[in-house]
């Protein structure tokens, strides 16, 4: 049996990010992935084939509802289902074939089975040939997490669906309840919106994407109602009925009482939990927190100096883009460099339409913790980019603080803002102020300008408003 110098259960963006950096870092590497292609949830289930249907919902209903206002004209507007969901499986395909090429690359040794922690220095897989151990003087947990069931209502697949069935589905359906008001409620009940179904969605708290700055929650709850989406905030689940052509739910409003709502299908999507099932960590000694996840001290190192834990496993937000970078903090430390992530500028997206994107803090946070700030606002109505691509709603808001300027939050809803929020987390990164990106040459016309007029709007000097 072989010694390797790093092991990695799971291959989700967390896992093969942080093979490919320890494989450049000239460590010899093996990466345990008991899925048939590699690149986790994400890439398979998750971010990619959900970014897939909502770009082809949104061309759908562009077409059907808006290329009149461009000056085009086309003919009745049919909705190939089939090869809507065609088109997301060759996505997914490029993209997880390309990841295996890769491996292949940076010659990590990929190990197909599934990964058991069987001591602080050996990992155990079971695969089809039969148990394989692999001998490592380091070991990364990155198994990544799986969708929460509710007690009452479980999964079977069909009627009661997790993200990955509903990403899968073989017809719109007529009407479809969504549990849950975060980022995979709201962008699926888009989608499948978009393409015909009555959506309600149902939310226990008293506002939308609760992780979100509370004005642009606000805004984007507006304009999915506007879009047809049927929203009931603090709104308790309280019991279903399957039956055999619908669901009942039975919905508790915080002060207008019972409802029952009828829908063909229902999307749970309450939440993840850390995915751990077979990989022994209990039996190995790895210390776990409440909820599941494992306890890691700030250099993501496990109460056992050899393992190792990141991504969705660990405490902080369940996102791809902080699992990568907690991947390659990893393999830098194991490799005797001063790996790090900033957990302070990590970007949130919902990518509906208009899109919600943040960085940093909100304003209630600030609040909590007795920060003064200041706040600059600005709206893409008048910016001539915004109107050109026909998206005018939402806007940005930037937090500075009060004595410093140094930016603390930004938050926006609006077209393509997935995109903006970079600038902000760039400038946060570098501990940048509200000036400095006011002062900043924004190219014309962008929508990037907006955030240069909310940074200006700061100092109360906005020049378009």
């Amino acid at each position: 049996m072989s010694l390797h110098d790093l092991v990695i259960i799971g291959a989700g963006p967390g896992g093969y990010v942080c093979a490919i950096r320890a494989a450049q870092l000239g460590l010899r590497v093996a990466l345990v992935e008991q899925g048939p292609t590699l690149g986790g949830t994400c890439l398979n289930i998750g971010c990619i084939p959900s970014k897939a249907l909502l770009e082809s919902s949104e061309v759908f209903e562009a077409t059907s509802r808006h290329a009149a206002d461009h000056g085009v004209r086309v003919g009745e507007v049919g909705l190939d289902l089939p090869a809507m969901m065609a088109r997301k499986e060759r996505i997914v395909g490029e993209l997880t074939g390309g990841v295996a090429g890769l491996m292949k690359k940076n010659k990590v040794e990929v190990v197909v089975g599934r990964g058991e922690l069987a001591g602080p220095e050996l990992v155990r897989v079971h695969g089809e040939a039969g148990v394989t151990e692999l001998a490592a003087r380091n070991i990364c947990l990155a198994m990544g997490s799986a969708p929460v069931e509710l007690p009452f209502l479980p999964f079977d697949g069909e009627r009661v669906v997790s993200s990955t069935e509903a990403l899968a589905f073989d017809a719109v359906p007529k009407r479809l309840a969504v549990i849950g008001a975060g980022a995979v409620g709201l962008e699926l009940g888009s989608v499948w919106r978009r393409l015909g179904a009555e959506v309600t969605v149902v939310e226990m708290l008293p506002t939308i994407t609760p992780f979100a700055d509370r004005q642009m929650a606000k805004t984007l709850e507006r304009a999915l109602v506007e879009q047809g989406l049927a929203i009931r905030l603090d709104t308790r689940v309280t019991g279903a009925e399957v039956l055999k052509t619908k669901l009942k739910l039975t919905v508790e409003h915080a002060t207008k009482g019972v409802e029952i709502i009828e829908c063909d299908r229902v999307l749970v999507a309450v939440g993840r939990r850390p995915f751990t099932a077979g990989a022994g960590l209990e039996a190995a000694g790895v210390a776990l927190e409440a909820g599941g996840r494992v306890a890691v001290d700030d250099h993501l190192r496990t109460n056992l100096p050899t393992v190792w834990a990141i991504g969705d496993l660990v405490r902080g937000p369940m996102l791809a883009h902080k699992a990568e970078d907690e991947g390659v903090a990893v393999a830098e430390r194991i490799a005797g460099l001063p790996g790090h992530v900033n957990y302070q500028v990590i970007p949130n997206v919902v990518y509906t339409d208009p899109e919600l994107a943040m960085v940093g803090r909100t304003e209630a946070e600030l609040k909590d913790a007795g920060i003064p700030f200041s706040t600059g606002r600005f709206m893409f109505r008048p910016n001539g980019r915004a109107k050109s691509l026909g998206s005018e709603l939402g806007m940005v808001k930037i937090l500075a603080h009060a004595e410093t300027d140094e930016l603390l939050g930004v938050h926006m809803v609006g077209p393509r803002v997935s995109e903006l929020v970079a600038e902000a987390a760039i400038a946060m990164e570098l501990r940048a102020s509200a000036e400095d990106l006011a002062r900043t040459c924004h190219s014309h016309p962008t929508l990037s300008e907006v955030v240069k007029e909310a940074a200006l709007a700061v100092g109360k000097r906005s020049l378009h408003s």
